[in-house]
């Protein structure tokens, strides 16, 4: 099995919120790999990994940063592929990783989702091979169908709580 997603934080105290895409990948049959690269202390790698990701089939990336969060974006300027970002709540609530992710400059483009949103990074990914992959697009269908069962389940049980003035 080669993977075909990456996922790469910038520390592995990272992990917790990371590991949501992992999971989701491991129910969707989607073989990923998972590294921790900085763009700080590690740029030298960095670089080694961006430009050689293609090259070992992957098809997209995940990548999760705090703070100065520059390690997205400094994977999106040295490869083709799509690069999703996870700002990662290290300091001031995420709000700084989120603003350093999103805020690329024209041709450098990363898709950027919510404060340790990897989950929905994992989704995101997962929609992209979708579009050139039957399997992991019934895989989607049936997942989301899945989360829509669940909404309707909660409602059902909604309706059996009891206040005195619930009409």
């Amino acid at each position: 099995m080669k993977p075909i997603v990456s996922i790469i934080m910038g520390s592995t105290s990272d992990l917790k919120i990371m590991e949501k895409a992992a999971k989701f990948f491991d129910e969707m049959e989607i073989p990923f790999e998972m590294n921790a690269l900085s763009a700080h202390r590690t740029p030298e790698q960095v670089e080694q990994f961006a430009k050689g990701a293609k090259d070992r089939g992957i098809k997209v990336i995940i990548a999760g940063a705090g703070m100065a969060a520059h390690l997205p974006g400094v994977i999106a300027a040295m490869t083709p592929l799509p690069v999703i970002g996870v700002p990662i709540d290290a300091s001031l609530g995420g709000i700084d990783a989120l603003l350093a992710i999103v805020q690329m400059p024209p041709g450098i483009p990363v898709a950027t989702v919510g404060i340790n949103g990897a989950l929905n990074a994992g989704i995101l990914a997962a929609q992209f091979l979708a579009s050139g992959d039957d399997a992991v697009m019934q895989r989607l269908i049936d997942y989301k169908e899945h989360l829509k069962g669940k909404i309707v389940k909660a409602n059902e049980e909604l309706a059996l709580v009891t206040y005195k003035y619930k009409v």
